[in-house]
């Protein structure tokens, strides 16, 4: 049985007061809401802290502000449940909620954070595994050793980014509040990610995700479809993003097409948002950009599936996404292969 290490637990009453006690354990500590992929991390020894800082009960990180019309700020310690049964997401921002209701289960999305799941730490198959087996590899790069097993000759670790949240929150824009004892700083959703898979986050250690901010609908619509495995519980082995503002007579004025679960952060796949600009969502133009937007997937032998098929699907899923935008029937699926786990926006497989 896996079991916790020792550590010291806090539970502060307010920020100001969760922002000193990090200031004061210093490097040794670590916040914690739901505690999802932490407290697993832990059982396993990847990570150690020796204080945690609770944030469950603090009020200040479960509120809902806003209309859709000026833009909605979602506390960072929403429950995913929260975010995907609220009415206005579900009717405003409906690729957010989506993408809330695909991760997990039930159960751990009661429990889980719209902020937690943003910082999700990044995954690998040489990565996720209890102390002892990593030990009997001499671990990896990413914790306690010095090899990436997935490209031993790398010098960087590989690790994906499997957050569902992620992608669609770069792909419309949103900004996240960042807040320490030193002070505060905004960030655009993109800026906090990084292509390392261990240093992942543009964010300091001390610092805690306290607000995300969702930009006004004005125009613009959203989707996220999801691979996995299985229907529900899986992490996604690629997810992709699609967000267009789209004019009168169809023509696309803006695109944002975001690949995840293929690198170690949210890939923007310009190429394909270049293919469509300026033009009508038709079969055509959406097969041209589906077309030079799977060679910026580059996954790796570091998580489900084969990389080469996961590679090929990031066409299907960019198809799919932008069809369902233009209104068009998805269609250009595979009809063969293990599509088992396919997530479409409206969370049918």
């Amino acid at each position: 049985m896996l079991r916790l290490p020792k550590f010291r637990y806090l539970q502060p009453k307010s920020l100001d007061e969760a922002t000193r006690m990090m200031a004061d354990a210093g490097p040794e500590a670590m916040y914690v809401a739901g505690g999802t992929d932490l407290y697993p991390n832990m059982k396993r020894r990847q990570q150690t802290p020796k204080v945690v800082i609770g944030l469950a009960q603090l009020d200040a990180l479960r509120t809902l502000q806003g209309e859709p019309a000026e833009g909605m700020v979602l506390g960072a310690g929403l429950t995913l449940t929260a975010v995907c049964m609220d009415q206005r997401v579900q009717q405003s921002y409906p690729a957010v909620a989506n993408a809330a209701e695909l991760i997990s289960t039930p159960l751990l999305r009661n429990m889980g954070s719209i902020g937690g799941n943003l910082l999700l730490d990044t995954r690998c198959n040489y990565y996720d595994q209890n102390y002892d087996w990593r030990k009997s590899i001499h671990f990896c790069m990413k914790k306690d050793g010095e090899i990436c097993w997935v490209a031993p000759s790398s010098p960087r670790c590989w690790a994906v980014q499997s957050s569902d949240c992620a992608p669609v929150m770069v792909a419309i824009g949103a900004k996240v509040k960042l807040v320490s004892s030193s002070g505060e700083r905004m960030l655009d959703a993109a800026e906090l990610y990084n292509d390392d898979g261990m240093r992942h986050l543009n964010k300091r250690p001390e610092e805690l995700l306290t607000e995300i901010h969702l930009p006004p609908v004005n125009g613009w619509r959203a989707t996220y479809w999801k691979l996995r495995r299985r229907g529900s519980f899986d992490f996604p082995v690629l997810g992709v993003a699609s967000c267009l503002k789209l004019a009168g007579d169809g023509t696309v004025e803006a695109a944002k097409i975001i690949l995840g679960g293929v690198g170690s952060h949210p890939i923007e796949v310009v190429a394909a948002q270049k293919a469509i600009l300026g033009k009508k969502l038709t079969r055509e133009t959406i097969q041209q950009a589906a077309a030079v937007a799977y060679p910026a997937a580059k996954p790796l032998d570091n998580t489900d599936h084969a990389m080469a098929w996961r590679k090929d699907m990031a066409r299907y899923y960019v198809a799919g996404t932008l069809a369902e935008l233009a209104g068009l029937p998805p269609g250009g699926l595979p009809p063969e292969g293990p599509l088992v786990g396919i997530s479409s926006p409206n969370g049918k497989t």
